[in-house]
């Protein structure tokens, strides 16, 4: 087991590499000059020149590509165009937020999705079973944007029931310990905060737990179907063992490791890819800025966004490798 983990974690060296290649190339062709966005309509060529120059941006690219590995290794990003600040110093201001949003629409999505997948398996062509189908089909199929704004319109704005936008309230503040609005509330014993905090986190949250909820249920109902089709299930049941205790403990245990894979897979997209979701609700997450920092040319932090987002892919994948072994004692590398 040490020895598989060591060798993928030296499998994310020339992924890092291969994926840094790609961004760094593919932001040079964003249509623009950053220089230009940056000084405005009304600079002169020598203003843009100079401004270039500073930027680094008047090297050939395979230079600028080099220079930024250097940096790069020893942990400097660089610095966002825009703000004059650290990449690495922004995404790690923007993080908590990204991760409180991420954590809650996957839990959400996990109890959902495993919930209504057991029910929907246990109980084959059922009315219930052709709902939750039906649900998750329509879950998968829903664009973000819109779902997030029918929940605007419906919940904030006719109903009253939930505020947005926003983690708090403008003139509201939350002293930082772990940079989780709930769980900071929760150590200052302020439940006045704690309930403000997951009033905000509601919406957003749910827009981002659609689509892997509806995954989540789908690949839950076909591992469930396949294993309470097996042996040892029907033996459990000739033993007089109760439904429950058959479908949950012996049913649900056994399906756990295609589900555990699509869990992994739906939290690195979501840790990575939450950009529409957080720009909606003005979230002020990691995928905020990416949005900004695209129609910016801010060059230097869609890098960083980007490298972020594809480590933080590797890390949870890797993770859900070494828990194969845990689930399943077959299971030796």
């Amino acid at each position: 087991m040490l020895t598989y983990a060591v060798r993928r974690l030296g499998q994310l060296i020339p992924v890092l590499l291969g994926v840094s290649a790609v961004v760094f190339f593919t932001v040079r062709m964003i249509p623009g000059d950053p220089a230009q966005v940056i000084l405005g309509e009304n600079a002169t060529p020598a203003q843009i020149s100079e401004l270039r120059a500073e930027m680094g941006l008047d090297e050939p690219v395979i230079a600028q590509y080099w220079l930024f590995l250097v940096r790069a290794l020893q942990g400097d990003l660089g610095e966002s165009t825009v703000t004059g600040r650290p990449v690495v110093a922004e995404l790690a201001a923007r993080l908590p937020a990204t991760l409180e949003l991420t954590l809650a629409a996957l839990v959400i999505a996990v109890v959902v999705g495993i919930a209504l997948g057991t029910l929907a398996a246990s109980r084959p062509r059922s009315l219930l079973d052709k709902a939750a189908s039906v649900l998750a089909v329509a879950g998968v199929s829903m664009p973000i944007f819109w779902l997030a704004m029918l929940l605007m319109v419906v919940l904030g704005v006719n109903l009253h029931l939930l505020p947005f936008p926003g983690r708090l309230p403008a003139a509201e503040s939350l002293p930082a310990v772990t940079g989780l609005n709930v769980v900071d509330s929760l150590l200052a014993g302020d439940w006045a905060m704690l309930r403000t905090s997951l009033a905000h986190l509601v919406m957003p949250a749910l827009a981002l737990a659609t689509i892997p909820c509806g995954v989540i249920m789908r690949m839950t109902r076909s591992s469930m179907r396949e294993t309470l089709a097996e042996d040892f299930i029907r033996t459990a049941r000739a033993k007089g063992l109760h439904p429950l205790v058959t479908t949950f403990r012996h049913g649900l245990r056994n399906s756990m490791l295609p589900v555990l894979t699509v869990i992994g897979l739906q939290l690195g997209l979501l840790l990575g890819g939450a950009v529409i979701t957080e720009t909606i609700f003005s979230w002020p997450g990691i995928g905020q800025i990416a949005y900004q920092a695209v129609y910016q040319r801010d060059y230097a932090l869609i890098q960083g966004v980007v490298l972020y987002g594809s480590l933080l892919f590797v890390l949870v994948n890797l993770a859900v490798d070494l828990l194969y072994a845990v689930l399943d004692p077959r299971v030796r590398y």
